[in-house]
């Protein structure tokens, strides 16, 4: 029989479980109160500053880079928009795929996708990372289209160096080159950051910090994929200061005309303050090429070039003076009174010391000439006899006291200090004797005596200027933004300790090198102007025994000697000096006295 009704029993269980559901719902929902008020009361304000920091982003904004000019304010270095593809490293997790993305969009080397990639790998903070330089217009258009699928990826606008003439005054002005780690942990350049580009050569490095200025900030507020929504707050960059330097463009111009397509180096120099009117040096080099980066195959092919285009030959390169040394060696005679300047000694063509002939260039012999006549002539024999008469320690100090075998100070790095060799430079070096047949050679600047073009036109500067030694400069002022002139002030120049009269005797037949029917450097003249200067053949090898190797008498052009020309113009009241160096140019008369005339005629005439 079926009985149907209420069961007490099986009530009491459902409503033991609905009580433990209900006390388990309790608890749970009290444990998410509990972690609701701790995450909005005590962890609140932690989160809503990391809220704001990821949508409000701080962006640097780069000043403009200072203006390089002339001495007249020509322009010479200015700055362009360039518009910058950058990443936030926190915003991507893979770099690999990163680059996977954009490749649709930009064009990158596999150099470049491999710098960033070691970069995003080794990076030390949270700052955005480069991608690309100098974006296309077409890149601009489609990167800034799609940004919207590219979290964390933005574009910043920063200005570019522009060198306006290509490779004008290369060696004087530099190049630019991406900051190293080892420059951003120097202390030195606190304003820049990773991927920033600085100075690295010429007057882009060494004034670094004054053309520079001083970076900016801005704060924008960025949506869930990095896309600007506004700008909360902005600090404008602080522009670097403009540095007019005291070459003269035309001259400049003319210098580096002159040298096209031949290896070697100008100075010209203002002799009565040593300002630096014009210094080449060839071959040159493009600093636009650096501006973008270089690849590392077009790095090395600059670096490890025969011809060195990198090299500052005004400068840092050093070569026997050949001839124009001997206007130390006069200088030093006379001062010592070994010499009377109008007593004659015979040339008959070569001069003998032991079992050992020197030949003079003239191999038919000068005939008998004194001081002013061997000078004019360049006869080697007569300063064998007076570099003999003299040693090797008078004529090192005389050379010294004209700044050579030493830096002479101009403000450019890495200048070179060639060689003036004395009686214990040799033992110190070879470990052998110093012997009177190297005093021979170096007495008419051959053997071991080096100098640097700058030097001679140093050394033909004091000749002619009442005996003063200037520091070269190439940097006349530097201008703030606000106009404000901050002269570079002269140092004070060193005097040399030799008789006016000395220097006089010397100056007539450096003057009639130039004037006089036989003078060797007569290719100089110029019309209305009285030139003075001297002439240098530097050896760079034994002719005789190239030429008894060649088969044709043909000599090879790196065995070739080296054309050298010291000129100063008007002798009577001097407002240029100039120094050429052709390499492998053969004789001075014919490859460097016409490349000084022309310079001496633009910056007189023109």
């Amino acid at each position: 029989m079926r009985t149907s009704g209420f069961d007490p029993i099986l009530a009491e269980i459902i409503g033991r479980r609905l009580r433990i559901v209900t006390v388990f719902v309790i608890f749970f929902i009290a444990i998410l109160i509990t972690r609701l008020w701790f995450l909005q009361i005590i962890k609140g304000p932690m989160y809503r500053v990391k809220s704001e920091n990821n949508r409000i982003h701080l962006q640097s904004i780069p000043p403009f880079r200072g203006l390089i000019m002339d001495r007249n304010g020509e322009l010479l270095v200015d700055n362009r928009p360039s518009y910058d593809l950058y990443v936030r490293p926190e915003d991507i997790k893979d770099s690999e795929g990163l680059l996977l993305k954009l490749r649709p969009f930009i064009f990158l080397e596999p150099e470049q996708s491999q710098y960033f990639i070691e970069k995003f790998k080794t990076r030390r903070s949270l700052n955005p990372l480069l991608i690309k330089k100098n974006l296309s217009r077409e890149e601009l258009a489609v990167i800034e289209s799609n940004l919207f699928n590219l979290p964390g990826v933005s574009i910043e606008v920063s200005s570019q160096r522009n060198y306006i003439y290509d490779t004008f005054a290369s060696h004087i002005i530099g190049y630019l080159g991406e900051i190293s780690e080892r420059q951003l942990k120097s202390g030195r350049y606190i304003q820049n950051r990773q991927g920033d580009v600085i100075g690295q050569s010429g007057i882009e490095g060494i004034w670094q910090n004054e053309l520079n200025g001083r970076s900016g900030a801005r704060q924008v507020e960025v949506d869930a994929v990095g896309r600007k929504l506004r700008t909360i707050s902005e600090k404008m960059p602080f522009p670097g200061n403009n540095i007019f330097l005291t070459i003269d463009k035309g001259l400049q111009l003319l210098a580096e005309e002159s040298l096209k397509g031949k290896a070697g180096a100008i100075v010209a120099l203002d002799p009565n303050n040593g300002e630096v009117l014009a210094l080449a040096s060839s071959p040159v080099f493009e600093p636009k090429k650096f501006v973008t980066g270089l690849k590392k195959g077009e790095w090395n092919s600059l670096i490890n070039s025969k011809e060195s285009p990198l090299q500052n030959r005004a400068i840092s390169s050093s070569y026997p003076p050949g001839s124009i040394f001997k206007i130390i060696v006069a200088l030093a005679g006379l001062e010592e009174g070994v010499i009377d300047p109008k007593e004659e000694a015979f040339c008959p063509g070569y001069y003998k010391l032991g079992n050992h002939t020197f030949g003079c260039w003239k191999k038919g012999g000068h005939g008998s000439v004194n001081l002013h006549r061997a000078m004019r002539d360049s006869c080697d024999v007569y300063f064998y006899r007076l570099g003999r008469k003299l040693g090797i320690d008078r004529i090192a100090h005389y050379s010294r006291m004209f700044g050579l075998g030493k830096m002479i100070g101009i403000d450019l790095a890495n200048e070179g200090t060639g060689l003036i060799p004395d009686s214990d430079w040799k033992k110190r070096r070879f470990g052998v004797a110093w012997q009177q047949g190297d005093t021979l050679s170096c007495a008419i600047g051959q053997s071991y005596v080096n100098v640097t073009p700058v030097q001679m036109a140093s050394m033909i500067s004091t000749v002619f200027n009442g005996g003063l030694i200037y520091k070269p400069k190439v940097v006349k002022m530097v201008v703030s933004d606000e106009n404000k002139i901050v002269q570079i002030a002269p140092e004070q120049p060193e005097k040399i300790d030799i008789k006016s009269e000395n220097i006089e005797l010397v100056k007539q037949a450096l003057i009639a090198v130039v004037n006089d029917p036989s003078g060797t450097g007569k290719n100089s003249r110029v019309n209305g102007v009285t030139v003075a200067g001297k002439t240098g053949t530097a050896q760079v090898i034994n002719l005789k025994k190239v030429k008894s190797m060649a088969l044709d008498g043909d000599v090879p052009d790196e065995y070739k000697d080296h054309a050298w020309f010291v000129a100063i113009a008007p002798a009577e009241s001097p407002k240029i000096a100039i120094a050429v160096l052709i390499e492998h140019g053969e004789g001075g008369s014919r490859a460097a006295a016409p490349v000084a005339g022309k310079l001496i005629t633009h910056y007189l005439k023109d």
